[in-house]
Order: C-alpha cells, then sequence, then structure tokens
C-alpha cells in the first residue's frame, strides 16, 4: 500500500505566528503530533510519504503516487482538510480521515466524501481500519459507504508507538513536540478535552518519554520541546515521576531542550510540582485563566480557578521561574458589562506578554453544547450541522448580553493589549518578574543561523524602522542584558512575536466587522499607528 499522509494548512490565528515565522525563515510552531504516530501504526511494508502542508506541499507526482490519501485535523484546519477530501476522491483515491476534528464533526467529513473515518484515539482505531483494508484487498466488493471506526474505550497510552519524528523537516520548525498525558480532570463546561480523551488522565512511563526525547536528541533536534499535554499536571503522582527521572537525564545531555506545556491553574498549589519542572527545565506554561470574574467561572464550571486568587496564582508561578502564557474568554452566560476590561486590567496586572483572547464558541459534545442546545440556543447552518469558528468568529449561539457589546469589548481589549507599547512593556515587565534558572544559560532556543536572522530583522524594525516604540525597545533591551542576561533569548522572541500580533488584531477587527456589518470601534479614539505593519 503507498499511503500519502497529508497535515491541512492553517488559516492566520492567534497561534500562526505568521510574520513571526517569515521574520525568522521558519514555517510553522510545532509538528503534527498525532499524524506521525498514526504513520507510526502503520504496516512496517507500507510505502509512506508525508507533508505537512504548513510547511510544504506535497507535489501532483504524490498524489499520482498514492493509493490511499491520510488527513488529521483540528477544526481550524477545516477549509484545507475538505479541500484535500475532494481532490483525493476527484482523483480517484481512497481517503482516510482522524484527528480531534472529524472525531467531534464526523458528519462532515462524510458529506465531503471520507471514505474512512478513523477516530477517537488511533491506538484503538487504527488497527481496526488495517483489519479492513486487508479485507477489502482480498474483496472486489467493498463497501460504498463510508466506514466509521470508533472506540468504546481510551487506550492504554504506554503502548503508544515511537513517532516517526524521522519523517519531519525539523529545521522547518519552531519547537519539537512529545505528549506524555491525555484527558484532564477536571470538568469545565466550554472544554471538548475531556469529551474527546475522558477526565482520568492517563501517562506514558517516563522511559517512555524519555526515549521518544532521546530519539529527538540523536536526530540532533537542539532547542525547545513543546510538551502537548492539555494538562500536563492532570495525573500529578506519575508527571513527578517522570519530572524526578527527566532532571538526570537533562544534567548528562548538558540542558539541549528547554521545555513549555499547558497546565491548570492549580500548579501554583504545588511547590513541589513547580521545583521539579524548573529543575527540568521547564521555561513556560499556557494557563486557561478565562476570566478574572468568579461568578462566570462558577457558571463554566471552572472552580479550580476559584478556589484562590488568580494574581496571587500567578506571581507564585512568576516567582518560581516559568513564563506565563494564558488564555482568555469572553461571552460567557449571565457576563456583566467589562469583561473586556476587567480582563485588561488583569493582563496589565500579572503582565502576561501574550495574552490570547477569544469569543466562547460551543463546541460539539462539550457540557456547554448540549446544554445550549437542550435551550435551543445553537445557531445552525441550513444543513443543520454546528456552526463552530475560531476565535475570531462571534459566538455560535444566543449570548445572555447584547452581540455587538461583546464585540466591541473583545476587540477593544485586543486592540489595547497588542498596541505595541503596551506589548512591549509586559514583555518587559514579565521577563523581570521571573526567577532566573541557574540551570539554564538561556530559557529559549534558537538555531544560530534563524536567531542571527530574527535578531537582526528586530533590531531594524523596533530598534530603527518604528519611531513610536524605538527608544522603548532600546531602554528595555539594555535593562534586560544587564540585569536578566538569560532572558535575552525570550525577551527577544517574545518582541518578535509581537510583529505576528500587530496583524493579527487588525485581522480580528475585519472579520468580527465583517460579521456584525460595522466597524464596532470606528467611533472610539484608537491611533491607526500606520507604521505598525512595516514589512521588510
Amino acid at each position: 500500500m503507498k499511503a500519502l499522509l497529508l497535515y491541512p494548512c492553517f488559516p492566520q490565528t492567534f497561534w500562526s505566528y505568521d510574520r513571526f515565522m517569515e521574520m525568522a525563515n521558519l514555517k510553522a510552531s510545532i509538528p503534527p503530533l498525532g499524524i506521525i504516530t498514526v504513520a507510526a501504526l502503520l504496516p512496517e511494508e507500507w510505502e509512506i510519504r508525508f507533508y505537512d502542508r504548513n510547511v510544504s506541499p506535497e507535489t501532483d507526482a504524490d498524489w499520482d503516487w498514492c493509493d490511499l490519501v491520510i488527513l488529521s485535523a483540528m477544526l481550524a484546519q477545516k477549509a484545507d482538510f475538505h479541500h484535500l477530501i475532494q481532490k483525493a476522491v476527484q482523483e480517484g483515491k481512497k481517503v482516510a480521515v482522524g484527528g480531534p476534528y472529524p472525531t467531534s464533526v464526523p458528519q462532515d467529513a462524510i458529506a465531503s466524501g471520507a471514505h474512512y473515518l478513523i477516530l477517537d484515539e488511533g491506538e484503538i482505531t487504527v488497527p481496526m481500519f488495517l483489519e479492513t483494508i486487508e479485507q477489502e484487498s482480498h474483496s472486489k466488493d467493498a463497501s460504498p459507504s463510508p466506514r466509521v471506526f470508533r472506540a468504546s474505550e481510551k487506550p492504554d497510552v504506554t503502548l503508544s508507538p515511537m513517532p516517526r519524528f524521522d519523517l519531519l523537516k525539523m529545521d522547518e520548525y519552531l519547537m519539537m513536540a512529545i505528549q506524555f498525558s491525555r484527558g484532564c480532570p477536571f470538568n469545565c463546561e466550554f472544554c471538548d478535552i475531556i469529551t474527546l480523551y475522558g477526565r482520568k488522565p492517563r501517562t506514558k512511563n517516563p522511559d517512555q518519554a524519555l526515549a521518544e526525547l532521546q530519539t529527538l536528541y540523536d536526530l540532533s533536534w537542539r532547542g525547545s520541546v513543546f510538551i502537548v499535554d492539555d494538562n500536563f499536571i492532570g495525573n500529578q503522582r506519575n508527571v513527578k515521576r517522570f519530572l524526578r527521572e527527566l532532571i538526570p537525564w537533562m544534567r548528562s545531555h548538558n540542558y539541549p531542550f528547554t521545555f513549555l506545556t499547558e497546565a491548570s491553574v492549580n500548579l501554583a498549589e504545588d511547590a513541589e510540582m513547580l521545583d521539579l519542572m524548573t529543575q527540568a527545565g521547564f521555561y513556560g506554561v499556557f494557563l486557561g485563566i478565562e476570566t478574572p470574574d468568579q461568578d462566570s467561572l462558577e457558571v463554566t464550571h471552572k472552580y479550580q480557578n476559584t478556589r484562590h486568587s488568580l494574581t496571587e496564582a500567578c506571581n507564585t508561578i512568576t516567582k518560581a521561574g516559568l513564563l506565563i502564557y494564558a488564555g482568555f474568554i469572553i461571552g460567557f452566560d449571565g457576563e456583566r458589562d467589562g469583561a473586556g476590561d476587567r480582563i485588561q486590567a488583569f493582563v496589565e496586572e500579572t503582565s502576561i506578554p501574550q495574552p490570547m483572547l477569544g469569543v466562547l464558541q460551543a463546541l460539539p459534545n462539550t457540557a456547554l453544547w448540549t446544554r445550549l442546545d437542550q435551550e435551543q440556543r445553537l445557531f445552525q447552518t441550513s444543513h443543520g450541522a454546528l456552526e463552530v469558528g475560531d476565535q475570531n468568529t462571534l459566538m455560535n449561539f444566543t449570548p445572555t448580553r447584547p452581540l455587538g457589546d461583546i464585540a466591541k469589548e473583545y476587540l477593544t481589549a485586543l486592540w489595547t493589549m497588542y498596541e505595541p507599547t503596551n506589548y512591549l512593556k509586559r514583555c518587559f515587565q514579565h521577563c523581570l518578574e521571573i526567577t532566573p534558572n541557574p540551570r539554564l544559560q538561556q530559557t529559549m532556543h534558537f538555531p544560530p543561523g534563524k536567531g542571527l536572522r530574527l535578531m537582526s530583522q528586530l533590531l531594524w524594525l523596533q530598534g530603527i524602522r518604528r519611531p513610536g516604540i524605538r527608544m522603548q525597545f532600546w531602554r528595555q533591551l539594555w535593562v534586560i542584558l544587564t540585569q536578566k542576561p538569560q532572558f535575552l533569548n525570550v525577551y527577544l522572541g517574545l518582541c518578535a512575536t509581537g510583529e505576528h500580533f500587530l496583524e493579527y488584531r487588525a485581522i480580528a477587527r475585519e472579520r468580527i466587522s465583517q460579521q456584525l456589518g460595522y466597524d464596532p470601534l470606528s467611533s472610539d479614539a484608537i491611533a491607526s499607528e500606520p507604521s505598525s505593519l512595516v514589512h521588510v
């Protein structure tokens, strides 16, 4: 069997870092861990070609060569995902799909013409698919209907194979990625992680995770590694076991990697966990803060964020030595006016450099989706499918306060937080507040060629070309160099990603305005900053 594995393109999103990638001569932030794990589950005798279309497209010759096309996609990749299914059908190729998007909304993939839906987690459903493929190869009467493979249980991830890291063009990525656990113990109403992966976090063995890191090391990767767990500390006992073995491995390999991951805010309550993470080489963590409004947190069942002060939690994590990235949401039921202002105030107080602010969406099969469906508040297409968008899509349900107010607060907060002087100030303040890790010479690695290119363009853009922030940029850079030199790389990286957010906020404004039919900010006194979008 000749299988063409494709990972669809992402549109411009908060996390796509488009302008930053262009400046650094990179193509994507992290590799698609799911589909290269699927590649490891395929028979050894199969011929495989893999393309991450965010890095490089496949060719017409690849389409002519293959017997089967395999796709994996998240919801944000919806447009290219459907394009590839339809192309495969037109080319007369069988197409198999999997990943979070088709698992949540299988009817979409069926409507586009997918022949095989390999849903849920591949450790269980890929073997089911392979058995069917084998049976069909001995029969001339393949089923004309789509074949759907689902799992009735969650797999033991200690049996998950080593991902095919060898298929990646590593020098095109900002980071590499591994996974240690799946699932989350919490029950946030809007979150689809517990729907996809369950509330009992399942972890790999420490030896298994270290073997993956050793493979990356042997493939000559030196740099940052994103541990893609949706809640790294969901199973605290097993995570600590892993960290205690990771620390001596990192020491013996002369700290070749630095780590970034996602965790719940209760990380601040576990001093031992924080200490182990920083000893192991973690430099940052993404927190789902969502909102500083306690009543909204209770409405959405995010009770773990209500036990202690969120500001104090952020300060604790920062002082332990971790850079904070954070997610915020506007549009919760019962939300009071001024939610956007309160998010801005919280971000200002904690100096979180890159707050990801999005409009609430009801994702398929979540508790929020079920409740709103029962209340008949969901918006649906003419075909009955649930409309789901990205961070810049207005809610797909009837909110409890005027939609125009929510849209205006969202855009005002986004526009203000990513105003260049505000953004650079937060990057600077946050780096000053983080306690240095004496074990790490720097908190983020860039390959020498990429780093020099990025820095030269950054110095030109923010240090020379843009008068509105020029003096601020040089003044803050000097303080970092003299007081926190080990944070130089992460500080420059944050400054450079600011170029993406300057463009992103304008894209968000355009998209929201198109949906509303008017610009919510048109009457506000917001500077146009014509120099903010200068390209080299």
